[in-house]
């Protein structure tokens, strides 16, 4: 266990911790003492099925969400109970950083987005007494964890929107996904997960910021210029100056937890490893909502799956930030889309 000044209260609150108690993980591992972060907005009716859950994506907290909630938002915290919950590894929640021993640091087990979707279930069901959800909606391994909800729980997922995600991973995303972590582990100062400080794995953190920097975007974002979107003024700001400072603030085995998660999430684990028997449990209004410049969760990935769900449609979000449109660096652009689609859903 380390301290990491980046996941304080200060930076990543309001949120509160539910115990778990010793969480069993489907690769075998426990984590003693398992704690989720949730944050909430709004009241939780009489009836308790006014309730959205969100999940959260890689590298991401429930801070991330405020911009997508709002009494002028789909997500509107005077109509509905919203969770959001910090997934498992994200350094909120338990993550290998926070994490006491045998479990610190590079002992940390294995975690699934499907351990992440029972953890989330037990919070919902058994903390908050909740049995219907009126939907789920996350973005990119978000999205991963809103197909995992639809497929474990059918009944219980009334409405899904996975926004920049996949129900299961690819081929091509794994290779991208594993180039971003081995720009960490590549450095000497990763010291097999081992580093007193996660200032010592600065170099390949800033690597790792690199790779986003590439494919996180779309090529007409940088032709266009477009990093002023971010509130800087030159490609050498926003890369030097934004997104390698923000990935070298957070921790290494936090992201390789997170990462190698992504990199495996398939809610065809469920059924023998058959997708279209997965997809076939949804029993969900679901609006699949891919990127038009995702270049890790292209729109034709999405399309694929989403022509497997029942009662499912296909909603392109556009923008030329690409999979960084998470980010609403477009404003109102990107928001409008998405609170067009999920009022829409809402209202069915």
């Amino acid at each position: 266990m380390i301290e990491n000044p980046f996941y304080s209260y200060e930076n990543h609150g309001p949120f509160e911790f539910y115990s778990l108690g010793d969480f069993k993980l489907e690769d075998g591992g426990v984590i003693p003492n398992c704690k989720l972060a949730f944050n909430t907005f709004g009241e939780l009716n009489e009836t308790k099925d006014n309730v959205i859950v969100i999940p959260t994506w890689f590298s991401g907290t429930s801070k991330d969400y405020e911009a997508y909630i709002g009494s002028d938002r789909a997500l509107n915290p005077d109509k509905y109970f919203i969770i959001v919950i910090n997934q498992i590894g994200n350094g909120i929640s338990s993550s290998p950083h926070n994490s006491p021993d045998p479990i610190s640091m590079s002992n940390f087990p294995n975690v699934r987005i499907a351990d992440d979707v029972r953890a989330q279930h037990q919070l919902i069901t058994e903390h908050l007494g909740i049995n219907k959800i009126a939907l789920v909606v996350g973005a990119s391994m978000g999205a991963q964890q809103t197909y995992e909800w639809a497929v474990r729980y059918p009944h219980i997922v009334k409405r899904a929107a996975p926004i920049a995600g996949t129900a299961k991973n690819t081929p091509h995303d794994f290779l991208f996904t594993e180039t971003l972590l081995e720009a960490i582990t590549s450095d000497p100062g990763w010291n097999g997960g081992n580093y007193r400080s996660h200032t010592e794995v600065a170099d390949g953190l800033k690597r790792h910021a690199n790779i986003w920097a590439v494919m996180g975007l779309s090529t007409e974002f940088y032709k266009q210029e477009k990093w002023r979107l971010f509130g800087v003024e030159s490609l050498d700001e926003f890369t030097n100056g934004f997104l390698q400072p923000l990935f070298q603030s957070m921790d290494p085995n936090n992201l390789i937890s997170m990462g190698w998660k992504w990199q495996r999430g398939d809610v065809s684990r469920i059924t023998d490893g058959n997708l279209e028997k997965a997809l076939e449990r949804i029993k969900a209004k679901v609006f699949v909502m891919p990127i038009d410049e995702d270049m890790f969760f292209p729109p034709r990935d999405c399309e694929a799956e989403q022509k497997l769900i029942p009662n499912s449609e296909l909603r392109v979000i556009n923008s030329i930030c690409g999979h960084f449109a998470l980010f609403g660096g477009e404003g109102e652009y990107y928001h409008n889309q998405i609170d067009t689609h999920l009022h829409e859903l809402l209202e069915s």
